[in-house]
């Protein structure tokens, strides 16, 4: 019943003081204080009363460096007597913390620093902002400030009004720095969120929206932090989500009872829990979608990063990440969980709860936003060898390797990093030839622009590569690039992968029939038909896949040997092409097939031993080894190569004798000798002589040895005292075939040679 006027006699007023604080911006304090207004009736009882919160700001403009603290404290509590007398220490205080706070200036709007958007995520806005029912069809106004101010010290619905409204002036930023000045408006939509919260999801979500509009220019962070409205949202996001698990629980509740007993009555029950639950679902979503975006933004401070930290901010963000399907909140926390995943602790937090798992339905997953922060976010883990691990065993490495055939380049890239962060472990390599990955890495090499193949792909292909059972899906695919790509750079690339792929298990006869690199070899190794660099790896070619007795048959059957006699004719000053030529020859007499053509069609033993006596030591070193084996296999060529051998050792032994003679002024001993055992080098001397006439039993005859002038005092100091007294050349250890398969004991015995290397050929590959 309406109280009646004239029963009302007497207004009792009754003023209570509350907390003191700074001004957040302002050199001043605001005194909080309570005024309870009582209607007394006639006989003095109380008939209605009304209680009112209200503040007080006490401008200090003449407070400086050199102001008297405890005198300003002391006329403030004579001239404000809201301010009881026991508070003298607390207004010192707090006129000592203005005292030395920095000032802040006003910023005009147009000079906001706001901050960018994070990729993928959307304005949070709530959506009491398009339903105009709850604020009856009014605008806010600027100059309607105090009157909102009013609103939210009523009940719930009319804060949420308020709030709404505010909200509306918030979203322009011409109007923050007006807000900001505003004596009570943040104050009092703080007092409402701490006191509020749990009474009304659309209000908390209002007010955590204003105070977001204000997060987003770091020039009012100072000011968040003053209310401190992070830890506030954060306690609001923790309850959140464990009241979420409430609802749902109940909801499971209902389903398993509907499930038991079926009935109307059930049914309409969980529909209803249902529908309410979907509801609640979704306000909440936008609750959690403005309190972590507004975390968000205050994280950009490392201090406030920490502070969330130690707080459990990790915790909470797996917790949404766990529970919540929604898109546009999945976006902001994997935003958030990216941006702390740099720091080792919480990487290792992240580890403990299993996020890994928790990120595998989202690779791949509709949101090209939501996929390409996962991608991210695992790209940030990756560098954990546990992790890795973790990501392997989730199945993941043919997921990323998925990504690799996107239009989108960005997760392209995302993607070739996070697939060679997976290279570095060994066992993770072995798993790539069971995805579709290397196809597609060779796709994109080979259809890359020229000079354009990127860093990151070659690395990854490298690590590929270093595993055998990869290997062998690259070689075909190289192999049918040789003879297809105009570009000779990648040709000679190609040409020196297939050249090294010395592996047991590749079938290179297979490979030149098919690809028919046979006839591309031959056309390279003509004289002057392609550039040197093309021609030296064409021939290391061949010397690999003479390794194999079915391709070395096929190649000597092509014809390949004398286009090579015919190379060597013509860049025989080219000590490293001469050598790889050498070492292709050796390989070759190493096989039945090749050997067979090589001594008895081919000159090659004759150019070798032109070759033996070369200045160059890996090339005297692989024509020796090759050269023992021809010996080993056709007596004919052993003889002629034995007394090649004979020859130069006797000439260098005859030239030092003369050079020794000639210091010591005597006379030549020796002038009857033919002249090519002076002067004359022996790999240009062809020889002209009747073997009957010289040789006897695989030596020289002894009548050819002067036995008395070896005596002489000067070869005593030159000779071996195995020449001195009858000499047998064929009894020497060093020129002696044995039936072990050993030659040339005392030079190089006969054996598996590996390619040769030179400084020319590693400066070469170092360099190219």
């Amino acid at each position: 019943m309406m109280m009646q006027t004239e029963d009302a006699r007497y207004l009792k007023r009754k003023v209570k003081g509350g907390n003191i604080d700074v001004h957040p911006t302002e050199k001043a304090i605001i005194v909080n204080y309570e005024v309870e207004a009582t209607i007394l009736g006639e006989m003095g009882n109380p008939m209605i009363g009304e209680k009112k919160e209200c503040q007080k700001v006490i401008q200090l403009k003449s407070l400086n460096a050199t102001t008297d603290i405890s005198a300003l404290a002391r006329e403030i509590l004579e001239k404000c007597k809201l301010i009881h007398p026991a508070k003298l220490p607390e207004v010192e205080q707090l006129l000592y913390y203005l005292q030395n706070r920095k000032e802040v200036t006003k910023i005009p709007s147009d000079k906001f620093e706001k901050k960018q958007p994070l990729r993928g995520l959307l304005d949070p806005a709530p959506d009491c902002m398009n339903d105009m029912s709850i604020l009856d069809g009014e605008l806010a106004s600027i100059n309607n400030i105090d009157e909102y101010v009013e609103l939210l010290y009523e009940e719930v619905p009319s804060k949420i009004k308020a709030s709404a409204l505010l909200l509306q002036l918030t979203r322009n930023p011409d109007n923050l720095e007006e807000l900001i000045q505003h004596n009570t408006v943040l104050g009092a939509l703080t007092r409402v969120l701490r006191e509020d919260w749990r009474k009304s999801v659309e209000l908390s979500t209002n007010i955590m929206y204003i105070f977001f509009c204000f997060s987003s220019f770091a020039q009012f962070h100072h000011i968040i932090a003053h209310y401190k409205i992070g830890a506030l949202s954060m306690t609001i996001a923790e309850h959140e989500l464990v009241r979420h698990e409430t609802w749902r629980e109940d909801v499971e509740k209902r389903k398993l009872a509907l499930q038991q007993e079926a009935n109307q009555q059930t049914e309409k029950e969980f529909e209803k829990a249902q529908k309410k639950y979907q509801g609640l679902v979704k306000k909440q979503n936008q609750l959690l979608r403005v309190a972590f975006y507004l975390l968000l933004n205050l994280a950009e401070d490392p201090k406030v990063e920490a502070k969330m930290k130690n707080r459990g901010i990790v915790k909470i963000l797996i917790k949404a990440l766990e529970i919540r399907k929604n898109t546009d909140l999945l976006i902001l926390v994997l935003s958030f969980l990216k941006k702390l995943s740099i720091f080792v602790e919480n990487k290792d937090e992240m580890a403990k709860m299993n996020i890994i798992q928790l990120l595998v339905p989202y690779v791949p997953c509709e949101s090209e936003d939501l996929m390409g922060l996962t991608l991210l976010l695992l790209l940030n883990l990756s560098f954990d060898t546990s992790l890795r691990q973790s990501m392997m065993n989730a199945g993941f490495l043919p997921r990323v390797a998925n990504m690799l055939a996107t239009p989108n380049e960005t997760h392209k890239a995302i993607a070739m990093n996070l697939l060679y962060q997976l290279s570095l472990d060994d066992k993770a390599r072995s798993m790539f030839s069971y995805t579709d990955c290397i196809p597609k890495l060779l796709e994109m090499v080979f259809t890359a622009p020229e000079g354009s193949v990127g860093i990151d792909l070659s690395a990854l292909c490298i690590n590929i590569a270093t595993k055998k059972r990869n290997t062998q899906d690259f070689i075909g695919n190289f192999a049918n690039a040789v003879k297809k790509e105009k570009n000779e750079d990648f040709v000679i690339e190609c040409v020196g992968i297939l050249a090294n792929m010395n592996l047991p298990n590749i079938d290179f006869e297979q490979i030149l029939q098919e690809c028919k690199l046979i006839p591309f070899i031959q056309k390279v190794l003509k004289p002057d038909e392609a550039e040197d660099d093309l021609v030296l790896e064409a021939v290391i070619l061949l010397g690999t896949v003479a390794i194999d007795g079915n391709c070395a048959a096929v190649l000597a059957d092509s014809g390949i040997i004398q286009v090579l006699i015919d190379l060597l004719n013509a860049k025989q000053e080219d000590d490293e092409l001469v050598l790889q030529i050498a070492y292709v020859f050796y390989q070759m007499i190493w096989h039945e097939e090749t050997r067979n053509v090589i001594i008895s069609k081919t000159q090659v033993p004759a150019y070798l031993i032109d070759l033996m006596h070369d200045r160059n030591t890996e090339i005297r070193k692989v024509c020796d080894n090759t050269l023992d084996m021809i010996m080993e296999y056709d007596e004919e060529w052993a003889k002629r190569i034995q007394m090649e051998k004979f020859r130069w050792h006797n000439s260098q032994w005859i030239e030092m004798v003369e050079t020794q003679q000639h210091d010591e002024g005597i006379d030549d001993m020796y002038g009857d000798l033919p002249p090519y055992l002076h002067d004359d080098d022996l790999l240009l001397y062809e020889p002209n002589f009747d073997e009957d006439v010289l040789m006897e039993n695989g030596g020289l005859k002894q009548e050819y040895i002067d036995a008395e002038e070896l005596r002489n005092d000067i070869a005593a100091r030159m000779i071996p005292a195995g020449y001195l007294q009858g000499y047998e050349p064929d009894q020497d250890p060093r020129f002696t075939i044995h039936d072990d398969g050993l030659d040339m004991d005392g030079y190089y015995p006969v054996q598996s040679y590996a390619r040769p290397s030179s400084p020319d050929f590693v400066a070469y590959h170092n360099n190219y």
